[in-house]
């Protein structure tokens, strides 16, 4: 059970809003926080506020250029193209600046909990804007709240920081912030760059010293495969690098039914994935972990049931699969989309998969995903890539 975990929220988070008719629709959050309040989950944790990031922290892995960029369009309105700003994918809104700004500073609040001892864990479902890069806003990211978590780790003295991100797409800003840096792993397991968006995340991305792993999955590959993969690339990886704390994005944009990706998840395979990670924030890290968010773009049906579970498991007290939504929160649901919401927690799957131990099958597109990782990152950590 955790010891002491701290839940950061503040309904401002939800100005983070690209417009209606943007995919990333800021009810998401909205209607997962809904969802734990009625079920209780945030009875087990702290709940607390948050404030912007300042100019000091949102620099430690963004350009002071760029964040000026950001404040411009913010209060203007214009499209500023160099920056990324103003795009289909990350268009300007007003307010965007303290919006983003906001949404770093409770990623910030996490890591401070954590580093400091106040928690042992701490989640920002809110969080997890892991695209934007150094100068420039990505899809629909405008600052990367993980990343500087990371680099405010690293400012107060972290020696070993580990990142690992489930969302669909590639974790590329955070790569890319830390591609360099031996101190962070970043491991990152997406559907295939060659159908998906950003079109990175090739198993040789390597980094410096083997810290940058990408685990590039096939279309259509579902719980099962899923899991194989994770569980033959994460655990090994993080118990050879050790870390001193722990850092995971749980985009749950793999979901079958989300709009934008091809990978066929369960919200039972993604709560497996949860426990696992939680497990390994224990084993390698000594407990220390922080949770963020991500993509997911089924509003309604996805991203509330896969998010409070993810809180429920932070929080040391999951929740049974079989449990049925709070008529409340249904009600809560047809009000604020016009949808009729689900009615239990699970998708009614039970995810089983066999270890990489069994034996590598060439002919299997996801044996060969893990292998082409295990081959090229492996060596570089003293461990072995074959099975």
């Amino acid at each position: 059970m955790s010891r002491s975990v701290r839940v950061v929220w503040d309904d401002a988070l939800t100005s983070y809003d690209f417009g209606p008719r943007h995919p990333l629709a800021p009810v998401r959050v909205e209607l997962t926080m809904a969802l734990a309040g009625e079920l209780g989950v945030l009875d087990a944790v702290e709940v607390v506020g948050c404030v912007p990031a300042t100019d000091d922290e949102l620099a430690l892995v963004h350009t002071r250029d760029y964040i000026e960029a950001v404040k411009r369009a913010s209060a203007t309105g214009r499209v500023d193209l160099v920056h990324g700003l103003g795009t289909e994918d990350t268009p300007v809104f007003a307010g965007m600046h303290d919006a983003s700004a906001l949404i770093t500073g409770a990623t910030l609040a996490a890591a401070r909990a954590v580093w400091s001892g106040e928690a042992e864990h701490a989640v920002n479902v809110a969080g997890g804007l892991h695209h934007a890069m150094a100068g420039a806003a990505s899809g629909f990211c405008v600052y990367n709240d993980p990343a500087a978590a990371i680099g405010w780790l690293l400012a107060q003295g972290a020696v070993k920081v580990a990142y690992v991100d489930v969302d669909v797409h590639h974790g590329d800003g955070v790569q890319a912030l830390f591609y360099d840096d031996p101190r962070v792993l970043t491991i990152s397991l997406h559907e295939s760059p060659r159908t998906l968006f950003p079109g990175t995340g090739f198993p040789g991305e390597c980094g410096a010293e083997g810290t940058a792993v990408n685990v590039a999955l096939p279309a259509g590959c579902g719980d099962n495969g899923w899991l194989r993969a994770f569980h033959s690339v994460v655990p090994p990886l993080l118990r050879e690098f050790a870390p001193e704390i722990l850092l995971t994005q749980h985009g749950c944009d793999s979901h079958a039914l989300d709009p934008l990706a091809h990978l066929m998840l369960s919200l039972d395979g993604q709560r497996a994935a949860y426990a696992a990670l939680h497990k390994l924030a224990h084993e390698t890290a000594g407990g220390r972990w922080i949770a963020t968010g991500g993509g997911g773009y089924e509003i309604v049906r996805v991203v509330p049931r896969a998010w409070t579970h993810l809180i429920a498991e932070v929080s040391g007290h999951p929740l049974d699969p079989a449990t049925t939504t709070p008529p409340e929160w249904r009600r809560i649901v047809a009000e604020r989309t016009g949808e009729t919401a689900p009615l239990t927690l699970t998708d009614g799957r039970k995810p089983e998969f066999q270890d990489f131990s069994s034996g590598y099958d060439p002919a299997d597109p996801i044996d060969r995903a893990i292998m082409a990782t295990r081959k090229a990152v492996f060596p570089l950590h003293g461990l072995d890539p074959l099975p």
